[in-house]
């Protein structure tokens, strides 16, 4: 296995698939890898494309109510000025993370990246509102592509274990950091104008692009990749479809005929996509990834991670906007313990999974989301105080998610071979992005059919109950694992 780094005096051996966090704290582990000058240069580049898109995504949802009323959008419009960005990001990420590894990293990172400073300066100039829609399309894919990449470079650049966990902790950060100051942001920015939430990512995407073209280190493409055109065309077909009917079917309907003819369609080009990967000589996804339980534990984890808070999160806006008549600025302020919380705990994260592995890291993030919906379904009613209610339930939601998003990204990567980096990032993004516009659409129609008999929180009720189930069924996917191999710890 050839691992590039920035350290000459640093080398890797092979791993097994199997291998974990805690073999590399084990006697005989490699030296600890130096941190250099140029290697903290690499992770600010890749940390502040992360921040990005963080900050892109939650900047342009404060603005929706203005592009509106400038552009005379209507709501169902407005909402695919989102899911258009959803629908580029979660439809190509695998394809993404894939074509990292059999192309370059650095090459496609960078190219990505100029795709998405160039499609944010067009967003920001247009006046037609379909026109917006599919700038935003080419943001998603392009951040399709950037996210998974900037993951694998960065599992490929940080030697595993402490140096690696440190690196991950720095730049789970970042991706917190974007949204929370998107929220603050946005609601700044837009008082100015709505165009400046689009134009403000450009420059410094520029600068980003420009230092990363000086300080990643070129790499080679994957050897024996080859061109699987089959299951590129399937995959992509498929993961398009599959998300564009979870992100429409609450608008048309979960049982409308388009809903249900696209379920159908999507199902049969990702089946075709499986058959063909088994035959062909160079697959572009290796489906024995899916046969390492810790992977597939990771990639449901954030699932549950990613479904849950995102969606709790969403209805918590709808919720002290228009409920409790919060302002914007008030809400994303009532928000920000939450994402401060992941800001200033995340970098400490590294040095526990070096110390109790990821597994038990995930099961302790699995444990406080749980409690952090029980006790604001417990505690919220008409007019919740704040600071026994919200700011409770904030501080556990983004204690949970300090702990996760690290162990999770640790774990969906550990032990992988450097030509799979790609692949294993992108997979467990995937899973993040779709698992999180699944559960929120099931979420949208649970608000939209609750009842308002009682008033205040009651419509909501059902949606909290559901993001509390899917915390819950995320603990006990991690705890039974654990539970059985306790026995043959010595």
């Amino acid at each position: 296995m050839h691992m590039h780094v920035l350290s000459s005096d640093v080398t890797m051996t092979d791993t097994s698939p199997a291998s974990t966090v805690r073999v590399r704290g084990a006697e005989g582990a490699l030296p600890e890898q130096t941190w250099t000058p140029r290697l903290w240069g690499v992770l600010a580049v890749l940390c502040a494309v992360l921040f990005l898109d963080a900050l892109d995504v939650s900047m342009v949802g404060v603005a929706l109510p203005s592009i509106g009323a400038e552009l005379g959008l209507s709501t169902t419009s407005l909402q695919w000025i989102v899911n258009g960005y959803v629908l580029g990001y979660g439809g190509l990420l695998l394809l993404g993370g894939r074509t990292a590894d059999l192309l370059g990293r650095r090459r496609v990172f960078l190219a990505a990246l100029a795709v998405f400073a160039v499609a944010s300066l067009v967003g920001g100039l247009m006046n037609d509102g379909s026109m917006l829609i599919v700038t935003r399309f080419v943001k998603g894919l392009a951040a399709a592509f950037t996210a998974p990449t900037a993951l694998s470079i960065l599992t490929t650049t940080f030697q595993e274990g402490p140096a690696r966990n440190r690196a991950l902790s720095v730049f789970s950060v970042f991706g917190a950091s974007g949204y929370s100051s998107g929220l603050i942001l946005g609601g700044l920015l837009t008082g100015f104008g709505w165009r400046w939430t689009f134009l403000t990512p450009v420059p410094l995407a520029v600068i980003a692009l420009v230092a990363g073209v000086a300080l990643i280190p070129r790499d080679k493409p994957a050897a024996g990749g080859g061109h699987d055109i089959v299951g590129a065309v399937t995959l992509t077909g498929g993961m398009l479809l599959a998300v564009y009917t979870v992100v429409s079917a609450p608008d048309r309907g979960w049982l409308a005929p388009i809903t249900l003819g696209s379920v159908v369609l999507a199902a049969a080009l990702l089946t075709g996509f499986f058959v063909a990967e088994n035959k062909v000589r160079h697959p572009l996804i290796r489906l024995g990834i899916l046969r390492i339980g810790s992977i597939v534990r990771a990639n449901l984890s954030i699932i549950a991670l990613f479904g849950s808070y995102l969606s709790f999160q969403f209805m918590m806006t709808l919720y002290l906007q228009d409920v409790l008549h919060w302002s914007p600025l008030e809400m994303a302020m009532g928000l920000l313990p939450a994402g401060l919380l992941v800001a200033f705990g995340s970098p400490f994260v590294g040095r526990l999974i070096d110390r109790y592995g990821t597994p038990r890291l995930i099961i302790s993030s699995m444990t406080s989301l749980t409690l952090g919906y029980g006790w604001f379904l417990a505690a919220a009613g008409n007019a919740p105080h704040y600071v026994v209610t919200i700011l409770p339930t904030m501080l556990l939601l983004g204690g949970g998610f300090a702990f996760g998003f690290s162990s999770i990204m640790a774990q969906a990567t550990d032990g992988i071979d450097d030509s799979e980096q790609g692949l294993a990032s992108g997979l467990v993004q995937t899973s993040g992005q779709v698992g999180a516009a699944l559960v929120l659409a099931v979420v949208t129609a649970l608000v939209a059919g609750g009842t308002t008999a009682g008033g205040g929180f009651a419509e909501f009720h059902p949606g909290v109950n559901l993001v509390s189930a899917v915390a819950v069924v995320g603990l006990a996917l991690n705890l039974i694992p654990l539970l059985h191999r306790r026995p043959k710890q010595s």
